[in-house]
């Protein structure tokens, strides 16, 4: 009978395990997953070009982009 109420006691223990461990690789898997789509929109988007000013101090700029992609 103490045979029985060995496996009984173990059970939930090793449920609690698998749960905690199921757990932790959902919260991974998420984790992993939304730096996986903020790389992904990084890498494939381009910002739309914006009216900037060309040379130093025109249109009342003192400072204009560095290189300009349009």
């Amino acid at each position: 009978m103490s045979a029985a109420a060995g496996t009984g006691a173990k059970r939930p223990a090793r449920r609690g395990i698998v749960l905690a461990l199921a757990l932790a690789a959902l919260v991974v898997a998420v984790f992993v997953g939304a730096n996986a789509h903020l790389v992904y929109v990084a890498v494939t988007s381009q910002p739309d070009c914006v009216p900037h000013a060309k040379e130093v101090g025109i249109d009342g700029a003192p400072l204009r982009a560095a290189r300009s992609a349009c």
